[in-house]
């Protein structure tokens, strides 16, 4: 899943599609470099983000949703579209305009996919973007966050969602130890899910800030830049497919792929 970001704010590639026309292109380089979804989020969800609202979501995504649709048709690329969303009406919209999966971080538009007949992923976050990163505290993190997923999961397969997925949230409300241990746990997480029926597992480790803690430079103990946590997605994101995550969503489409590729055959 190649993260398509048409947005002026977010943490890693803010500012840089914000017109239909610069984000459809970039959609279409993630699809020739191999992504099998493009996601579109019209609101940030980096920490401390702030939401907007409906109407300027509505702007930002469903024309690039619409425009990638068209033009992927029609050049024989084979891709499908996500939207990246919490509100109801920007998820109808998208899907309306081609998208046929909803990325909820809220994990609370079940009754949207189900009416829409489009898949759904219902990602775990404590609390919201603006506030989720305070003092974020757990018993066991990656029990609760397996449960509550599971809970979620249930309802909207009851609700009649056929295609379920489920992403534990790693950075949205969670601390480097949080993540660490989600992605040790992951496998627990893989097997609980496809015992409930879910489609799959999908994890998104690219770029985020605890990969940069993990690489920051012992003299400064700054977190490394965004620009130099590649290495560190590419690991997590191999980590996260050895456990048997069946997506990753990623910045780097091209890189990623690559690796799947090497470690396809290895395996």
């Amino acid at each position: 899943m190649g993260v398509l970001n048409v947005t002026p704010d977010s943490f890693s590639d803010g500012g840089l599609y914000v017109t239909p026309a610069s984000a459809v292109a970039r959609g279409l380089d993630m699809i020739d470099a191999g992504a099998d979804v493009i996601d579109v989020g019209g609101e940030s969800s980096r920490p401390g983000a702030e939401p907007v609202p409906v109407a300027v979501e509505l702007e930002r995504v469903v024309p690039v949703v619409e425009a990638l649709a068209v033009t992927a048709s029609r050049s024989g690329r084979e891709v499908r579209l996500s939207v990246d969303t919490v509100k109801a009406e920007v998820a109808l919209a998208a899907l309306a305009a081609g998208a046929s999966l909803v990325n909820d971080i809220s994990a609370s538009l079940w009754e949207v996919a189900a009416g829409a007949g489009a898949g759904w992923v219902a990602m775990h976050m404590r609390g919201q973007p603006r506030t989720m990163q305070e003092s974020p505290r757990y018993g066991a993190v990656a029990d609760e966050v397996r449960s509550f997923l599971l809970e979620r999961a249930g309802l909207a397969l009851r609700s009649g969602v056929r295609e379920v997925w489920v992403d534990p949230g790693i950075g949205f409300g969670k601390t480097k130890v949080h993540n660490l241990s989600l992605l040790r746990h992951l496998g627990d997480l893989v097997e609980a899910a496809a015992g409930a029926g879910c489609a799959g597992v999908v994890v998104g480790t690219s770029r985020k800030n605890f990969l940069g803690l993990l690489a920051a430079d012992p003299g400064s103990g700054e977190p490394a830049p965004v620009a130099d946590r590649v290495e560190g997605s590419l690991a997590t994101a191999a980590a996260a497919l050895v456990a048997g995550a069946g997506m990753v969503r990623v910045h780097d489409v091209a890189a990623t792929v690559q690796m799947t590729r090497l470690y396809g055959p290895a395996a």
